[in-house]
């Protein structure tokens, strides 16, 4: 095929022509998907509070926060990326996660008291035991939440750079407010950026 067109190009002037716009048209196209696939494994920023009621993580949408699970279920979901069409379970093509507001995590029942966590360096008798109430007053509700999104991470070499990704604070300034992805100047986590994206949408499903 390379061959005959070739040919083409030095017997026939205008084949020449349109042999080599179609060229240049394929290598167009073919850059243009070279940065959709690069936009596509961009990593982006996502902000989560903590506190303020969610619309789909919120057991009562628009009266209670996200509980703990739900919360740390969505989070893993975020930093393995398996919200993206170009998630594969051997790559690590997840976001980042800045969650605000993590001393007031909810949770549900008498969960704070009955939970208990354990640790153990492998020595006889080094089995410890801590309440979540008593990690919380220790060290922040961060690190339970920290705890909470491990657990639901595959056990494998990528979990350690996943958690890298997350960056938990227990009140609701954070040095990432420049890097979080924005909706019509709303960055995504504050109050009214769910009509911006409704909003773009309609406005792309009129121009179709």
């Amino acid at each position: 095929m390379g061959g005959i067109q070739i040919d083409n190009c030095l017997s026939d002037k205008t084949t020449s022509i349109v042999t080599c716009s179609t060229v240049s048209k394929f290598l167009g196209e073919l850059r243009s998907c070279e940065l959709k696939t690069r936009l596509s494994y961009s990593r982006v920023w996502h902000q989560i509070s903590a506190a303020a009621p969610h619309e789909t993580l919120s057991t009562q949408p628009g009266v209670t926060p996200p509980s703990l699970g739900r919360l740390a279920s969505r989070i893993a979901t975020l930093l393995m990326g398996k919200h993206k069409p170009t998630w594969d379970p051997s790559t690590d093509c997840g976001d980042y996660v800045v969650v605000t507001d993590c001393a007031a995590l909810h949770v549900t029942g008498r969960k704070k008291w009955q939970k208990t966590y354990y640790r153990h360096n492998t020595r006889p008798g080094s089995l410890r035991q801590v309440t979540m109430d008593v990690l919380m007053e220790k060290h922040g509700g961060a690190e339970v939440l920290r705890k909470a999104v491990s657990g639901m991470l595959p056990k494998n070499r990528l979990r350690d750079k996943r958690l890298a990704r997350l960056k938990a604070f227990e009140g609701g300034a954070h040095p990432y407010k420049q890097n979080v992805i924005r909706f019509g100047d709303v960055p995504v986590g504050q109050t009214g950026w769910e009509e911006q994206v409704k909003a773009i949408r309609e406005a792309g499903s009129k121009r179709i």
